[in-house]
């Protein structure tokens, strides 16, 4: 491990294995983790509607200068990981990016068709903007145009087929070893959820481990939202092709 904390930023969309992921990294014992510090600052500046919005609004700071500041600076606990769960759809075009150069950054995806079929029993509507794709690849090849190569990318389906592996390929990729304790965690809620955690988090306190989700197909969906996954796979897609495929023992 190396002498300086390494940071972690994970960017994922919506209704992805992101909380669980970050589970994963705490139950590593030498991580401290954070949950969408960015949540109030797109709150606050869009206006949008999400469920607590008030709530979420008065729990983190809410502005992204502050939000940036605090990742780059003294880590939690003293540990020397720090994983940080992002959406990608909160890191508007306005917010500043410098900070990203400071923090290893890598990609969490999943099948657009997966993804909407569990976002729509959060919020009854959803648009290509509230699902996070654009902006994912966005971020994903400005990263990649930085590093001069593709930054990690781990597709939900190969974590929740074979975690071990896939995480051990995440592991090696991030620079910081698998251990099996990322394969388990205590059920319940943390101190490190964010506040929105009841509108959103009653699968994620029920598990121990990974779990594969019981998920719609493309084909499954409401002709709309068939139309919504449609547009969002070229996005995925895109990232999918530089995906970490797992190491099978």
């Amino acid at each position: 491990m190396e002498a300086h904390p390494i940071r972690i930023a994970m960017w994922s969309g919506p209704r992805n294995i992101s909380t669980a992921m970050m589970r994963s990294f705490e139950a590593r014992g030498d991580a401290a983790v954070s949950d969408e510090p960015f949540y109030a600052a797109y709150l606050e500046r869009t206006g949008i509607d999400h469920p607590m919005r008030e709530a979420v609004i008065a729990s983190q700071p809410r502005d992204w200068r502050d939000v940036a500041a605090m990742l780059v600076g003294p880590v939690p606990g003293a540990k020397p990981i720090w994983y940080q769960k992002h959406m990608t759809l909160h890191m508007l075009e306005e917010f500043g990016r410098g900070w990203m150069a400071q923090v290893r950054n890598a990609f969490l995806i999943r099948e657009p068709a997966a993804v909407l079929a569990s976002y729509v029993l959060k919020r009854e509507s959803a648009t290509l903007a509230d699902i996070g794709f654009v902006q994912q690849r966005a971020l994903f090849e400005a990263e990649a145009d930085r590093l001069g190569r593709a930054p990690p990318v781990a597709d939900a389906a190969d974590i929740l087929a074979a975690p071990a592996q896939t995480l051990t390929r995440l592991c090696e990729a991030l620079g910081i070893p698998f251990t099996p304790a990322m394969l388990h965690w205590p059920s319940g809620r943390r101190a490190t959820d964010g506040v929105w955690a009841p509108a959103w988090y009653q699968a994620v306190e029920k598990s121990t481990g990974f779990e594969p989700p019981r998920s719609k197909t493309a084909r499954e969906l409401p002709t709309q939202l068939r139309k919504l996954a449609e547009q969002a796979q070229p996005h995925y897609d895109a990232l999918a092709r530089h995906r970490l495929a797992p190491i099978h023992a």
